[in-house]
């Protein structure tokens, strides 16, 4: 048999300090000893924050809630922008594709298009058109819109005196509109080709309006006929 070729006895030397080679996976990945910081987790929105330091305990206090998870909460909330001009026969597709980008601008979504269920020969309609954009916000998305809405958009509108507080459905859901995109500082009025309304619809957990009202009250929603910068504490 062929003889093995001797190294002398010597084995080869460990790596200094525990180090790892090079190539090894990122976010957490050994240096010298010592292990790479980890990024630290995001910031949770303010409106969030606030639902869960005041709006949660005035809650509980007026309703008499024995447990934290009887207290309602948001759900989802729904932009929808209609364009129907866009949709008739002989109209202009490119009005769409401005409420897309309006749309998508405020809420850092991109919107899902909608498009007629039948055909309504008096406004030039046929099934299957595209008429609007809308887009649903869950999460860290819906607390951040909804603190823009409340706290910038609703008090740049012109005159403005409050949301109608009946606009609820009967279920704990709560729908708005605005007349104007231009409310949000985010649209820059010199690149809007026209002024686009859109509706506004807040889902919550609520099973009643009183709740869902008080809700919307101590998250910050200005109804009409409240003092204004009045919040629950």
């Amino acid at each position: 048999m062929p003889s093995e070729k001797k190294t002398g006895g010597q084995k080869p030397a460990a790596p200094k300090g525990g180090e790892k080679k090079a190539g090894a996976a990122k976010g957490g990945e050994i240096r010298g000893g010592e292990q790479a910081p980890v990024a630290s987790p995001k910031t949770p929105p303010r409106l969030k924050t606030h639902y869960q330091q005041q709006a949660v305990p005035a809650m509980q206090k007026e309703f008499g809630y024995k447990n934290v998870m009887q207290v309602p909460r948001l759900e989802k909330v729904v932009i929808n922008m209609g364009v129907g001009a866009a949709g008739q026969t002989g109209g202009d597709p490119k009005i769409l594709d401005g409420a897309v980008s309006d749309l998508m601008t405020i809420t850092g979504q991109r919107p899902a298009i909608t498009r007629a269920k039948k055909s309504i020969a008096n406004f030039r309609l046929r099934e299957g058109q595209r008429i609007g954009a809308k887009v649903t916000l869950r999460g860290p998305r819906m607390y951040e819109f909804l603190d823009r809405l409340f706290n910038i958009a609703l008090p740049r509108v012109r005159d403005f005196g409050g949301i109608n507080p009946n606009s609820f459905d009967g279920r704990g859901n709560f729908a708005m509109g605005l007349k104007e995109q231009l409310t949000f500082p985010e649209i820059v009025y010199d690149r809007v080709d026209r002024v686009r309304g859109m509706d506004i619809i807040i889902v919550t957990t609520a099973k009643s309006d009183a709740e869902a009202r008080s809700l919307l009250k101590n998250m910050g929603l200005p109804f009409r006929g409240d003092r204004p910068g009045e919040r629950a504490q």
